[in-house]
């Protein structure tokens, strides 16, 4: 692997252990939405989170270039996006996670490794 394939791996893998982190922590609540007040779609509020953070970046200058939690907090969202549109169909293809999902990827130490992520419904266990 050329030095940006690795880097573009290692940061891939920093946004998917923040994704993992924050879904422990909070549960599924951008992609299943408890709808208390809301009746927006899952999408249609992962939208709306995301102009937020666009507004408040726009409003607050430099804050890009000092901030890096912006930047990820962005590209999970976007992840998070994707997600919900295949879930709602949007692309036509209704997923449905399989039993075990098998996920190659490179682990903080610069090595190859394969994650098997245990799906239990909508959380990984």
């Amino acid at each position: 692997m050329t030095r940006t394939q690795l880097e573009i791996a290692m940061v891939c893998d920093e946004i998917k252990e923040l994704l993992l982190r924050k879904n422990a922590n909070y549960g599924d609540s951008a992609i299943s939405p408890s709808r208390i007040f809301s009746k927006a779609s899952a999408v249609e509020q992962i939208l709306v989170r995301i102009d937020d953070k666009l507004s408040r970046i726009s409003r607050g200058a430099g804050l890009l270039a000092t901030d890096e939690d912006v930047i990820d907090d962005l590209i999970g969202y976007l992840v998070l996006l994707k997600i919900a549109q295949k879930r709602e169909g949007w692309d036509g293809t209704d997923i449905e996670p399989p039993p075990t999902a098998c996920v190659a990827g490179m682990t903080g130490h610069g090595g190859d490794e394969l994650l098997r992520l245990h799906v239990a419904g909508d959380r990984f266990a």
